[in-house]
């Protein structure tokens, strides 16, 4: 009797491994159900099993690859700097929290992109959304395309359909040739995409990325119509766009740090450990069994937490690691998730210094342009209030998967050939007031072709390990949305299966 009593008032408790945007939102979802479970057990007037949790991160600082800095007035963002409405799950947390009142939508005087074709910046047609046109007109008098490829993007409108089977997969490159053609993805598809997830369009799992272009072709056969019939029932808004969808994108007035300082400060006190590197996991009978490396490089020591449940929510080669000694297959699919380097630089610049301020966010670069970025964005056109007047911020996106040489150039050389791709493609005069750059190592999972499946497989095998489960965006997207439903989603699948 008094063994059962132990049980009920000894704390279920939660192990969350990484303080990135996931582990935060993870260990914030315990304490959501936490709070509600005791809400609901005062009002049934019930004693039931209290819920805590511990979230440890190795480095000193949590946020990941989220870090927002201030210099001379100017707000830097070293790696995400904003997240997207579309997908529900961050926009949710945020109100929940309280965030909403802080969030800031794009600048809506200037919401289009650039595509560099020939070593000159060319607007997306108003319209276009990242494969295709939802706008007949704008896409026919635009200079991105030569006369040749227009026409073999309207043959879509007359291409038969691919019967795909309901979990059937294959790559942007090979979806968007078959459709629209090579002109297509060399000068639109893959700058916008291998933008978003520094990755080779030609192994790109698009059911994993863009399943609806997938869903349209079943649906309407054509993109381009199924495209044209989605614009009618589009907001004002939606129509606006061209491009990444940046009215679709809301940042934060004082940056993306702001929601991982405001997680973290609505997590109980000391449940927060940092510069806690997990050295390994064990299964116990009762529960798992963390080892834990505490402290400096000249003085560690080391520590054992006990836990009901894991949630690893590192990179996946990380975790691999972790539960080697667990489970060889599960480690051995984790660490078969490739990832690429990659890097921001950001630069402030005197607006006299450009022989025109440019009237968009950034622009894209094709590979086939041969250039050192991938894409640069101006950050103080974009959101407004992030730099004082008269200065113009500049944010370059560098390596990925289709150029880890890049990645690999020191600090000064890839400083000197991101000003040089400037100078030619804005007019850049001089040298910027400063730079900051931040590099991102093995930081962008790479989605090939059937990831979705393997993903799946994975999810079995875990599925096993009762109170183990693993989150991030090494898994089903690399947003920061698509990194909050993943955290929350594992937490609610342990918890509704364990208590």
């Amino acid at each position: 009797m008094d063994e059962v009593r132990s049980a009920l008032t000894r704390p279920y408790r939660v192990i969350v491994i990484g303080g990135g945007v996931t582990g935060l939102a993870a260990a914030h979802r315990v304490v959501e159900i936490a709070q509600q479970k005791k809400a609901q057990q005062k009002n049934a007037q019930q004693q039931a099993r209290p819920i805590e949790v511990l979230l440890l991160e190795a480095q000193k600082q949590l946020g990941g690859t989220i870090v927002t800095t201030q210099r001379d007035g100017c707000l830097i963002e070293g790696g995400p700097d904003s997240f997207i409405t579309q997908k529900p799950w961050a926009l949710a947390l945020c109100k929940r929290i309280g965030l909403d009142n802080q969030l800031v939508a794009t600048n809506p005087s200037c919401r289009r992109t650039f595509v560099v074709r020939d070593g000159r910046m060319h607007a997306i047609p108003e319209g276009f959304l990242l494969l295709a046109p939802s706008r007949i007109t704008p896409f026919l008098t635009s200079r991105l395309f030569s006369w040749p490829g227009k026409i073999r993007m309207g043959c879509d409108l007359l291409l038969p359909r691919k019967h795909h089977g309901h979990d059937s997969d294959e790559s942007l490159a090979s979806f968007v040739r078959r459709r629209f053609g090579r002109e297509s993805l060399a000068r639109v598809a893959q700058p916008l995409v291998g933008g978003i997830y520094t990755a080779d369009p030609e192994i790109l799992s698009l059911r994993t990325t863009m399943p609806r272009f997938l869903e349209m072709e079943a649906k309407h056969r054509s993109i381009i119509w199924g495209m044209l019939k989605g614009r009618r029932a589009a907001s004002a808004a939606e129509r606006g766009d061209s491009g990444a969808r940046y009215s679709m994108f809301v940042s934060f007035q004082r940056g993306m740090t702001t929601l991982i300082d405001a997680l973290a400060a609505r997590l109980p006190a000391g449940s927060i450990r940092t510069g806690a590197v997990v050295e390994r996991v064990a299964q116990e009978p009762n529960g798992w069994r963390v080892e834990i490396a505490n402290g400096s490089a000249e003085h560690t020591d080391r520590t054992v937490e006990h836990g009901d449940a894991i949630i690893m929510a590192c990179p996946a080669y990380v975790s691999a690691r972790l539960i080697r000694k667990v489970d060889a297959s599960i480690c051995d699919a984790l660490a078969a998730i490739d990832y690429a380097s990659s890097a921001t630089m950001t630069m402030a610049f005197d607006e006299s210094q450009f022989r025109q301020i440019p009237d968009g966010f950034g622009f894209v670069v094709p590979v086939v342009e041969g250039l050192t970025m991938i894409a640069a964005t101006f950050s103080s056109v974009k959101f407004q209030g992030r730099a004082p007047q008269n200065i113009l911020l500049v944010r370059a996106f560098l390596g990925g998967a289709m150029q880890p040489d890049v990645y690999r150039l020191d600090d000064s050389a890839l400083r000197e050939a991101v000003l040089r791709d400037l100078r030619d493609l804005v007019g850049l005069q001089g040298e910027p007031k400063w730079v900051e750059l931040h590099r991102w190592p093995t930081s962008m999972p790479q989605y090939p072709v059937g990831h979705l499946e393997r993903v799946r497989q994975l999810e079995a095998m875990i599925a096993k390990w009762p109170g183990l489960a693993v989150a991030g965006n090494a898994f089903g997207g690399v947003g920061v949305p698509d990194c909050v439903h993943s955290a929350e989603s594992a937490v609610d699948r342990i918890i509704n299966t364990m208590l």
